[in-house]
């Protein structure tokens, strides 16, 4: 069943899959978001038809005002995608300011003065979207489920036959997104919160892909390096006999210290909350919560009976790091009890697992 928190988990999941080259995934769930504003009250909680021409209208105005010259940049356009070429997209309505002069107006005012000349540029937004991010976007790890959306094509699109419907030939090719039930009015009701919260990861792709200040002054307020987890590193190897918590191999060089609820979650360096494993692992689960067999293990260190919370102790007195067995298990049992059965939990590289209806004793 779709539920505003369910839809809301993966949205966020979503937003923290490492696997993205360019910033299409971020325009396309605002102007899903912008979609079902308009029409969802149409629906309620039935499914919402669009097409890919409505989305591309929509991402086409998202990125018209970010293709601009940023004195940061020298007077540089932002890039949106890493590589060689900028964005297709991006560079279209670059093209098109540059060639009609239109830098000062927005889309509505082109599509008005200069109707063939902006249904072209429509077209070529459309096409990118057919192509890339929505047979991509749903994808986490290496599952993709169309829990948000339904479209009849794959990333194996015929482009001959998307060609000609785009150049308004009569063909099969059908350009439907179908919302699952449920899920427009879902958007509805979290717009509040996750278009503030996707434009913020948006623009802090943007500052990476960049090397603008935003996101270093991210990292500097917010990020986990503000406490120096290297003191912990050796003693919490020993602890795990030299082997990466995840994975359970011997450890190389250079391990990390891994915050097992993320960091992004909860800001919380208990000791409990601290495991050592190979930065491949770590690079894999990023801010993504582990899958339940990781949380049998982890949970040892939060029962006083079991030698692993005995010896964390010792560490803390030894170090003085902070350690809260409670405050961590509470916390991490309030965030796994409120998720829904179908979010996504980290299992290993790429591969994760529902959170299922399994109880938890923490």
């Amino acid at each position: 069943m779709t539920t505003p928190l369910s839809v809301g988990e993966r949205i966020i999941a979503l937003l923290d899959e490492a696997l993205v080259t360019a910033t299409y995934k971020y325009a396309v769930l605002i102007g899903l978001l912008d979609l079902s504003l308009e029409l969802g009250s149409e629906v309620g909680d039935a499914a919402l038809t669009v097409t890919t021409r409505q989305l591309a209208e929509k991402v086409l105005g998202s990125y018209w005002p970010q293709v601009k010259q940023l004195p940061l940049l020298n007077g540089g356009i932002p890039r949106q995608k890493s590589g060689a070429q900028d964005a297709r997209i991006v560079q279209s309505i670059a093209e098109y300011k540059n060639r009609t002069g239109r830098e000062g107006s927005g889309p509505s005012e082109a599509k008005l003065r200069d109707r063939a000349g902006y249904e072209r540029l429509l077209v070529q937004v459309e096409a990118v979207l057919i192509e890339m991010p929505l047979p991509r976007l749903q994808c986490i790890g290496k599952e993709t489920e169309q829990f948000l959306y339904e479209i009849n094509w794959t990333t194996e699109v015929n482009r001959g036959l998307v060609a000609r419907h785009l150049r308004g030939t009569p063909t099969d090719f059908d350009n439907r997104i179908i919302l699952r039930p449920g899920v427009a009015s879902a958007l509805i009701q979290l717009n509040g919160l996750l278009r503030p919260l996707i434009q913020r990861s948006w623009a802090l792709k943007v500052a990476h892909l960049n090397g603008l200040g935003e996101g270093v002054l991210h990292e500097f307020l917010f990020g986990q390096e503000r406490i120096a987890l290297a003191r912990v590193s050796a003693p919490l190897i020993e602890l795990q006999a030299g082997r990466c918590f995840y994975c359970e191999k011997r450890l190389g060089p250079g391990p990390d210290v891994d915050h097992f609820v993320p960091w992004a979650r909860v800001p919380n360096n208990n000791i409990e909350n601290l495991v050592i494993a190979h930065r491949a692992c770590n690079s894999a689960k990023r801010d993504f919560l582990p899958a339940l067999g990781h949380v049998r293990r982890w949970a040892r260190r939060l029962d006083p009976k079991e030698s692993e919370h005995q010896r964390l102790a010792g560490i803390s007195a030894r170090l003085q790091w902070p350690s809260n067995s409670v405050a961590t298990g509470g916390t991490a049992r309030t965030i796994y009890g409120g998720l829904p059965p179908t979010a996504k939990l980290w299992v290993m590289g790429k591969e994760f697992e529902e959170r299922g209806n399994e109880a938890l004793s923490l």
